[in-house]
Parts: structure tokens; sequence; C-alpha cells
């Protein structure tokens, strides 16, 4: 049984791009107070949107999008430095996600692992845990889903030309928005406390909305039992 070349089949680039997408992270902030955001030139305020969010320790994303015509939804708590853990589901194939220590591991639906090993596969997998190395060709896009800074800054640094916005109210958090006139979509940006994003929201075909909270909040990552080695797998189906 060769899983792992149609495992990489079955990680489409739709989930390379979620990792550009996310990458404002947000939160909501306590604080009442002002934190000058909102006086500052889009450029600065992105600087001190990546200062306060690479200082943070972790942080929960969720929502859902549309990238090149498919729906994804994620939900992902994340720890700065130590992965992360969650679900995702990409055109009806969802599997949960951990990565830490270096090492990515999937759990997929019936339908996911059928899709990367055909039937035979879908039933020896169903319920169980696959590994791989975060750095493997097969996992490297689904490891970047779980390192908040390099969402952070790849996130922020891919867009085009932005106008900030007047200071309003998302879900109870006074914010200032930020504008992609060039591509599209809105970050909103905590306008007191610190300036953590706390939402990306694009309209049309490929919109959607991605929520960042409970920043700095404790995130428990750990490896699940009797996982099973992609690589093993490789080298029996020769």
């Amino acid at each position: 049984m060769r899983v792992r070349p149609r495992l990489a089949a079955a990680l489409p680039l739709a989930l390379v791009a979620v990792a550009l997408i996310l990458a404002g992270c947000g939160g909501s902030s306590s604080s009442s107070s002002s934190n000058g955001v909102a006086d500052k030139s889009p450029a600065e305020i992105l600087a001190a949107t990546k200062t306060a969010a690479d200082a943070a320790s972790s942080v929960h994303v969720s929502g859902s999008i549309v990238s090149s015509g498919s729906p994804i939804t994620l939900d992902m708590h994340l720890r700065a430095g130590n992965g992360g853990r969650g679900a995702l589901s990409e055109n009806g194939l969802s599997f949960q996600l951990i990565q830490t220590g270096g090492t990515v591991y999937i759990k997929g639906s019936p339908a996911f692992y059928k899709r990367i090993g055909g039937s035979a596969a879908a039933q020896l997998l169903q319920g169980k845990w696959l590994k791989a190395a975060a750095s493997s060709s097969e996992f490297a896009s689904l490891g970047q889903l779980t390192d908040l800074r390099q969402l952070v800054d790849q996130t922020l640094a891919n867009h085009g030309t932005l106008t900030k916005g007047q200071t309003t109210t998302v879900n109870g958090q006074k914010v200032v928005g930020l504008s992609d006139k060039t591509k599209g979509g809105t970050l909103y940006i905590a306008a007191t406390g610190q300036p953590y994003p706390i939402e990306i929201t694009k309209s049309g075909s490929g919109g959607g909305k991605i929520i960042f909270d409970s920043w700095n909040k404790p995130v428990t990552v750990a490896p699940p039992a009797n996982s099973i080695d992609v690589a093993k797998l490789q080298s029996a189906g020769k």
C-alpha cells in the first residue's frame, strides 16, 4: 500500500493558502484604554501588530474561507514555538492535526483516508493517527498552520495597498480596520490593549471570515498514542 504519494495529493495548495491568509492572527483585549493604533499609518499599525503577535504565547484561530473554489474550515489552538492542535476540513475531507516536537500528526475521516490510499487504506487507518516529520514534503504545509510566528510573518507581508478605516467595534472589541484594496479583505486590529488583530473578513466568492481570540491562554499539546509512521507505510508498500 503506497500511502505517501497519495497523501501529498490529498493536501492541496488550498491548505497552503490558509497559512498565507491566516497570518494576521488576532484576539481581544480586556483593557478599555486606547493603544494609539488608530492614530498610526497602515504601515505603523502592521508593525505594531507584528510586535504584539510575536510576543504572544498562544492564540485560538477559527473560521472558514473559500480558496480556489474550495471551502475550508479550521479550528486551531496555536502555541508559539511549541506547535498546536485542532481540526481542518477542505471540500469534505476533514482531519485532526497536532504538531509538537518537530512531528506532525493527523487523524483523518474515512473519506480523507480513502482519498489518500483507497478503500483498503480507509479500512486500515480508520480511527488511527499518522505521523511524519514536520519538515517532510507531505506535511510541511500543515506544519506551517501550527507555527504561530511563521503565520504572522507571512501574512503581514502578503498584502497590497492598505487603507485605514474608522474605529469601529467587532464582537464587542474596539478595532481599527485595514482594507487591502489590491487583493481584497479587511484585517481588524484591536484599538485597545495589545494591538492584536481579531478578525479577517473578505466578501465575494473567494471570501470568508477568520476569527482570532484567547490570546495567551494556556494550550496543551501532546502527541497521540500509537500513531503510525508514514515512512514505514511507504516502506511496507514497496
